[in-house]
């Protein structure tokens, strides 16, 4: 089931487990639900502590594919920074986890950020359809990072 996100181009699905008596599984993406320019090239996941963000940044070519399952709750923030956009300045937040998993395809222009607001370690998973830094490592990393910017507009509750 998609959750309509206004910021053009974010794409969010809700999720669902499919539980047994041995334990549940999500499926995180699929290639035929995907738009081909969304394919993953790579996939990593990090684990965020209580109370810590992490963003905001965005990238200039770069799509990623978040997926937002537990075990604690994040909130997202999203801001359209395309001047050609026709959501440009637009911003949204959402929160997805362990009570409500959901994938997020947030496309290139759009700064992103999210906090785990749960009481737990929170995982998140990201499928880039970009490697990082380019083959090899050996390209400039597609990243505009805000988080240090005072000046930033680009702001997360805290």
């Amino acid at each position: 089931m998609s959750i309509i996100c206004p910021i053009g181009g974010v794409i969010i699905n809700a999720v669902k487990a499919f539980a047994d008596p041995r334990g549940w599984l999500i499926e995180l993406y699929r290639q035929d639900e995907l738009d081909s320019s969304q394919y993953p090239a790579m996939s990593y996941v990090s684990m965020t502590k209580p109370g810590v963000t992490r963003g905001p940044h965005e990238h200039r070519e770069q799509s990623d594919l978040f997926a937002f399952i537990g075990p604690s709750t994040f909130r997202l923030y999203l801001w359209d920074n395309r001047p050609g956009s026709a959501t440009f300045g637009m911003e949204q937040k959402y929160e997805f986890g362990e009570s409500r998993p959901a994938t997020v395809i947030v496309p290139p222009g759009v700064a992103h950020a999210y906090k785990n607001i749960g009481d737990s370690e929170g995982i998140v998973y990201n499928s880039p359809n970009r490697l990082y830094a380019g083959w090899g490592r050996q390209k400039e990393v597609d990243e505009i990072r805000h988080e240090s910017d005072p000046k930033s507009p680009f702001r997360v509750d805290e």
